[in-house]
C-alpha cells in the first residue's frame, strides 16, 4: 500500500461493520513517501525514534493529541498523533503503540509517513506541516449497501455532517458526534462523527471538514455508511451507533 512522495490516495474500499471488531494491529491504511530499503540519513534513526517515543507517551495524557519535532538544524523531523475523540486513554495508548510499531515496519526510514487506525493516527515528515491542511493523504471507505430512501437520507446526512463540522470547529477538541432522524417517521437514524488534528486553526478545521463532506457524493453516494479520511481531518457516518 505504500507509495512515493505522499501522493493523494483516493481508493474506494469496502467497509463493513465487522471492521469495528478488527484487531487493533490492522491499520485502515498507510502511506509512505518513498519505496525501498534506503539507508537512513545521519541522525534520522535516533530522531525518528525520539519523535515516536514522544508522541506515543504524551498523546494519551494530553487529551488525545500531540505534536512534536526532533533533531537539529541539519535534520529535523516533525510529527503528530491523534486519537479519536471518543476513545479511552487506555485504548488511545494501545492504538498508538500498534501504530508506532507498524509505521516503522511498513515505511522504514521514509522521508514521511502516515498510518491510520480506527482509533488513532500517526504522521511524520521532514518538513514542518503543522497548521496546514493536508489535502495529499486521503482515502475513502464505503459500505456496499445503499439506503432505501436516498432522497430523504442524503439531505439529512449532509445537514447532520455540516452541523457537526461547525460544532467541532468551535470546540477545543475539534471533535463532534451526533445523530439525526431520517424522515418524519423516525424509523431510521444516521449517526455522524467528525474530527480534525488540533494543529489547525478553527477556520481551517471547518474548511477541512466541509471539504471532506463535499466528497461524500463521490465517495459514498447513497450508501448506508462511509468515511472520508485524511491527514488533517476525517468524517464518518453510519446508520448504526458506532461511537462511544
Amino acid at each position: 500500500m505504500a507509495n512515493s512522495k505522499l501522493f493523494c490516495i483516493l481508493l474506494p474500499l469496502l467497509f463493513i461493520a465487522a471492521m469495528q471488531t478488527a484487531m487493533a494491529a490492522d491499520p485502515l491504511f498507510y502511506n509512505c513517501s518513498r519505496f525501498g530499503n534506503i539507508p537512513p540519513k545521519f541522525g534520522q534513526e535516533s530522531n525518528l525514534k525520539r519523535l515516536l517515543d514522544n508522541l506515543t507517551s504524551t498523546t494519551p495524557i494530553n487529551g488525545g493529541f500531540s505534536s512534536a519535532s526532533a533533531g537539529q538544524i541539519n535534520y529535523i523531523i516533525y510529527g503528530l498523533a491523534l486519537c479519536r475523540g471518543d476513545v479511552s486513554t487506555t485504548d488511545c495508548r494501545s492504538c498508538l503503540a500498534d501504530a508506532r510499531t507498524r509505521i516503522r515496519q511498513l515505511c522504514g526510514y521514509a522521508d514521511g509517513a502516515i498510518i491510520w487506525y480506527d482509533n488513532c493516527l500517526i504522521k511524520y515528515a521532514e518538513y514542518n506541516f503543522f497548521g496546514k491542511i493536508d489535502n495529499v493523504n486521503k482515502f475513502y471507505l464505503s459500505n456496499t449497501e445503499p439506503v432505501s430512501n436516498p432522497n430523504v437520507f442524503i439531505p439529512t446526512r449532509n445537514q447532520l455532517m455540516r452541523q457537526l463540522a461547525a460544532k467541532a470547529a468551535g470546540q477545543n477538541s475539534f471533535y463532534a458526534a451526533g445523530d439525526a432522524n431520517v424522515g418524519s417517521a423516525g424509523s431510521m437514524k444516521v449517526y455522524g462523527l467528525v474530527q480534525c488534528t488540533r494543529d489547525l486553526s478553527g477556520e481551517d478545521c471547518r474548511n477541512c471538514l466541509n471539504g471532506a463532506i463535499a466528497e461524500l457524493p463521490q465517495c459514498c453516494g447513497p450508501q448506508q455508511g462511509g468515511r472520508v479520511v485524511g491527514g488533517s481531518c476525517s468524517v464518518r457516518y453510519e446508520i448504526y451507533g458506532f461511537y462511544n
